[in-house]
């Protein structure tokens, strides 16, 4: 009875371990290809066992083909290098070999931040700073910034207030100010950087940019948004000397209502058809006569330029012979002398006395 008994237990451990090699051992006509990098696994053996096209039958084969073809890619899996990493074993996966194409476009490389323009334009170097500080206070290790931070001071019972501050000033009420303020000025500048990434131009920021130079035209303009940044939008602002006005926006133009004065409507439209059917233009008196007096003003500088250029080219490279108009020679024979009647040696074809008539 023991003989058999133990013939019978090495004969169901063999049909359990045959079993167990049946459920992870599977047969298939054609190898299937594996991608380990991918966790890909492809059959390429025709579906010829999927005789039922319909019912749960169908279903249930689906589900067995199914089971075999993930057999096959953990059997594949098990014979990787394995280790253990936090009471795990992990299988190091190879690289794949399929290249598989991107739902979406690379992303493109983060714009620079304000900062970090500035920091590459001086030549700053970022230096790491550890996360946690000695706090003297409560003699541990803390965290540098946030929640149960290092050197934490809004945690104190008792402000001291400072010398030159008004005793009866809040100075609980004057640190929670301090701190929003804070807050605020660190989101303005976060989303002046997410608009300067979308090349959003802000109209506070005055043309100003970190940068070696700023030209004149950029220096104008901050110079102006800061001059309108008061109260009274720089009205009241005293001016540099030889400082030029400011370019406003000019005037805004006035539109009538759509309900209102139908009588005024009915002659502001009478009078507009009445000068476009007019025989005469209306002419801006004042401004034809400005007109025509500088055609005029140009005109008698024109011939005023013509005499001087013509008086200057006939004396320029002319020689001065005997009887010429030079100081200190001679006068030649019908040559003019100060002093001298007109009538005596004068030019050919002259009556003594006088010039000839025409």
């Amino acid at each position: 009875m023991e003989a058999r008994s133990a013939e019978e237990l090495l004969a169901r451990a063999e049909r359990a371990e045959a079993e167990k090699l049946r459920l992870i051992t599977v047969h298939k006509d054609l190898e299937l290809e594996f991608d380990l990098g991918n966790l890909l696994a492809t059959d390429r053996n025709p579906p010829t066992g999927l005789r039922q096209r319909s019912g749960p039958g169908l279903e249930a084969q689906l589900r067995g083909l199914a089971r075999d073809n993930v057999q096959l890619l953990i059997n594949q899996l098990w014979q990787l290098p394995s280790e253990r990493v936090e009471e795990a074993v992990v299988a190091r996966l190879p690289e794949p070999s399929l290249r598989l194409p991107r739902e979406k476009p690379l992303p493109k490389p983060r714009p620079l931040t304000r900062w970090q323009q500035f920091a590459q334009l001086k030549g700053i170097r970022p230096r790491k700073k550890t996360s946690l500080v000695w706090d003297e206070a409560s003699k541990q290790w803390r965290r540098r910034w946030g929640y149960q931070r290092a050197r934490d001071d809004t945690k104190e019972w008792l402000i001291e207030v400072p010398g030159g501050a008004d005793p009866d000033e809040d100075q609980f009420a004057k640190r929670l100010q301090a701190k929003k303020e804070r807050v605020a000025r660190n989101e303005l500048n976060r989303l002046r950087n997410i608009a300067r990434a979308h090349k959003v131009q802000l109209p506070s920021q005055g043309g100003m940019h970190p940068t070696g130079y700023q030209s004149r035209a950029e220096l104008g303009k901050a110079m102006q948004v800061a001059k309108v940044s008061t109260a009274s939008v720089g009205r009241f602002q005293e001016r540099l000397p030889k400082e030029k006005p400011p370019r406003g926006p000019g005037k805004k133009r006035q539109f009538q209502p759509n309900i209102g004065d139908f009588a005024a409507e009915k002659k502001s439209q009478l009078e507009l058809i009445r000068v476009m059917n007019s025989k005469k233009p209306r002419m801006d008196v004042t401004r034809a006569t400005n007109k025509q007096m500088r055609e005029e003003d140009r005109e008698e500088a024109a011939k005023k330029r013509k005499v001087a250029k013509g008086r200057g080219g006939k004396r320029k490279g002319r020689p001065l012979g005997p009887g010429g108009k030079g100081k200190g020679g001679p006068p030649g024979p019908g040559g003019k002398r100060k002093g001298r009647p007109p009538g005596l040696g004068g030019k050919k074809g002259q009556r003594q006395g006088g010039k000839r008539r025409k």
